[in-house]
């Protein structure tokens, strides 16, 4: 006879499992503990087999039945039903795996030993935030260039056309790294040549008129809010480093004593160790700070936890509260006033650069310079601190330094 779900409610489970039949193979197995399962036995190649149809109650005598009724189609048309379902069970789980949200995960932990801390947390940003909620789980065979334009356009609306070029670029990295892995044939992204609105480079503002410049030293003097936050401003003029690499700083990579910074390569944007000088000015800004924050990792460490550096737009947040806006002053505009004006009193160039750690493109001078200038810079750095100094006293009249001569 037929089951029933009422003589389902009333089975009583034994010592050990027994049947509930129902017809065409399909049956309840009524284990011990009380639980349910439907079983259906078919017969394939000449061979016994059974197939799982789910737990009751999840899975009611009615669907139970629609699924046997659909297995056997599936056994009439000459297909094992219990390989099929393998075989849509593996196609899943392959699909998985090859959804661009995996791959890009794969190839960021492949990557961060090489990237810099900030531009690791920027492409996790990217991926996270403004790419995977559209495309994340869609398989990397499956997104086609219309789709790719559709979501670089959605970044595009709100005026952020560097954002959308960059994740253009950031997507087209993980389709290589797919195709270079077997999982992908083509990268979608390079079809879109032309197709995003073309970036409009402008340079990062910056102070450089010496009377400013006083201005500005004078106000970050007088800063109100976080001591942390002020010390990191303070210092920035000091050292010219990478915004990322100043709020990254660790009191172990800093020797007070020996007036020195050794910024690791794993930190720096073109991954070569840099060593900054610290001026008398800059050892006393970090002394200060050391009885707040040296008994932690991060010299700044960020407000809400002290295991997290200061966050990305802490020092543009805290200029704009003083009254500088973003077209008059950035955390990386500490760097061009350094530059521009060091150039301006006559510094040679190549110390200047090799301060400011940019690569020097001629390999033959790229491998002397790394061993020259050291004592340049020791004299440029105490020199520039100085001038600072002079800036922030104020006065009619600024009178310009000159590098001492060896």
């Amino acid at each position: 006879m037929p089951l029933t779900d009422t003589a389902i409610r009333k089975a009583k489970p034994d010592t050990s499992p027994r049947r509930l039949s129902d017809e065409r193979g399909l049956y309840l197995l009524l284990n011990p503990n009380g639980s349910l399962w439907w079983r259906w036995d078919y017969r394939y190649a000449g061979k016994r087999k059974t197939l799982s149809m789910g737990t009751y109650p999840d899975t009611g005598l009615r669907d139970a039945r629609d699924k046997r009724e659909a297995a056997r189609k599936l056994l009439a048309a000459g297909v094992d039903p219990g390989e099929q379902r393998k075989a849509v069970k593996a196609a899943g789980e392959e699909r998985d795996a090859n959804s661009f949200a995996v791959i890009a995960e794969e190839w960021l932990a492949r990557q961060a030993a090489r990237m810099a801390p900030a531009t690791l947390e920027k492409a996790q940003w990217t991926f996270n935030d403004l790419v995977n909620p559209w495309i994340g789980n869609r398989p990397v065979t499956e997104i086609d260039a219309p789709e790719m334009l559709k979501l670089l356009r959605r970044i595009e609306e709100r005026g952020a056309h560097e954002t959308a070029h960059r994740t253009k670029q950031r997507c087209s990295q993980i389709f290589r790294y797919a195709i270079a892995t077997g999982r992908a044939q083509n990268d979608p992204t390079a079809a879109l040549r032309g197709a995003l609105a073309p970036v409009v480079s402008t340079s990062r503002a910056a102070i450089t008129d010496p009377l400013k410049m006083g201005e500005l030293l004078r106000a970050i003097d007088g800063y109100t809010g976080s001591f942390v936050v002020r010390c990191a401003m303070k210092l920035s003029p000091l050292v010219f480093v990478r915004p990322g690499e100043l709020r990254q700083a660790e009191w172990t990579e800093i020797d007070l004593d020996g007036a020195r910074w050794n910024i690791p390569a794993a930190k720096m944007k073109m991954r070569a160790e840099h060593l900054v000088h610290l001026s008398s000015q800059a050892v006393a800004i970090l002394r200060e700070l050391h009885p707040l924050t040296g008994r932690g990792k991060y010299v700044f460490p960020g407000e809400r936890s002290a295991s997290r550096p200061l966050s990305d737009g802490t020092i543009n947040a805290a200029l704009r509260r003083l009254g500088f806006d973003k077209n008059t002053m950035t955390a990386h505009g500490f760097r061009a006033m350094a530059s521009t004006r060091l150039n301006e009193i006559g510094w040679a160039p190549d110390v200047i650069e090799r301060q400011l750690a940019h690569v020097e493109k001629n390999k033959v001078r790229a491998a002397y310079n790394r061993a020259q200038y050291l004592d340049e810079r020791i004299r440029m750095l105490q020199a520039w601190a100085d001038y600072l100094d002079g800036l922030r006293a104020g006065g009619a009249v600024v009178v310009a330094f000159k590098r001492s001569q060896v």
